[in-house]
């Protein structure tokens, strides 16, 4: 063979560590290019919205999110005059009520699969609860109206007729059973919301290092007790994470919100009684709406989509503080 002489040998590696600096200044901004074209899109929503919804914006200030009236210009009375108290409770009541019922269950389920289900039934029933995510929104609206509802009717009459009386559960069962109600869009949005809250804390519980197992079962942890101690404590800001996208999952939910929850703007306790969202008020009344309620409209959109901004930011600061807590404790 024929030696390469010295002095191409360097200039071969010059060249390299040359391409190589090239190729990583070229990664480098292009993903930076990318991450900076996602700030630009979400900015340049919000001033879109903002501009869209400035002439109601001017008009009514801040007093829009506690006003309950929405009077279009046909009413003689108060004339587009607009408030999106109802549909802010709506939306937050709804997505509170959702998690109440999708978190324990989806937490269990995550559980369920990543410690103690048996391998032959792990990846068939981890495969059903993910196909729970792909089912489209307007199938879970057509079944939670010709399904849901008419089998929650006579739990609802039950509840009307006898826990109105009760004084403090009352309060939460008043009027009349009209099927399409607060009830029947909790329980939409706890299954819709379910899988996602399921899978990513499966996967996040499997993640766990398997030295906190190992520590847990020689100090003589039962199962439960390894479970509860170092896998959920360690595993917990992921879970918390799961927890939020399935939140912004509920605020943001549209066609089944509206096929189920009645899109009447009311803001009381009762479970009962019809109630509508910001998305549904949007898909209701936007294609038909021009003027001021266009304007108003837009405010809700405006609203809607600072409550998901404050929301995954407050998400991002609690998983970003609870790791923090998690990897001081794991130091000590």
């Amino acid at each position: 063979m024929i030696a390469t002489p010295p002095e191409k040998r360097s200039l071969f590696k010059r060249q390299s560590t040359l391409d190589a600096r090239t190729t990583d200044g070229i990664f480098y901004w292009s993903t930076l290019g990318f991450s900076a074209l996602v700030l630009l899109l979400v900015a340049w929503l919000g001033i879109q919205l903002y501009s869209a919804a400035s002439p109601s914006i001017h008009k009514f200030g801040l007093g829009f999110l506690t006003s309950s009236m929405w009077s279009t210009s046909d009413d003689p009375i108060h004339p587009d005059t607009y408030g999106a108290w109802p549909y802010i409770y709506g939306t937050l009541v709804s997505s509170f009520l959702a998690l109440l019922l999708a978190v324990p269950i989806g937490l269990g389920t995550a559980i369920y699969l990543a410690e103690l289900a048996p391998k032959w039934l792990r990846t068939p029933l981890s495969f059903m609860v993910e196909l729970l995510a792909a089912v489209p929104s307007v199938v879970y609206g057509l079944w939670g109206r010709l399904v849901l509802i008419p089998a929650l009717m006579p739990l609802q009459t039950w509840l009307s007729d006898h826990a109105d009386s009760v004084p403090v559960v009352g309060r939460f069962f008043g009027g009349a059973a009209t099927g399409q109600s607060m009830m029947a869009a909790a329980l939409v949005l706890a299954i819709m919301i379910l899988p996602f809250i399921s899978a990513v804390s499966r996967e996040v519980i499997k993640a766990v290092p398997p030295t906190q197992r190992e520590a847990a079962f020689g100090l003589g942890a039962t199962h439960w007790e390894a479970i509860k101690g170092p896998i959920l404590r360690t595993a917990r800001s992921g879970i918390i994470g799961a927890i939020i996208l399935g939140l912004a999952r509920a605020l943001g939910e549209t066609m089944a919100i509206t096929m189920v929850i009645g899109n009447a703007p009311n803001a009381d306790f009762s479970l009962l009684s019809p109630a509508a969202t910001l998305s549904s008020k949007l898909a209701v009344e936007f294609a038909e709406a021009s003027g001021g309620q266009q304007s108003a409209l837009m405010y809700l959109a405006l609203v809607l989509f600072g409550i998901t901004i404050v929301v995954n930011a407050c998400a991002r600061l609690l998983i970003w503080n609870m790791s923090r807590q998690v990897k001081g404790s794991t130091r000590a």
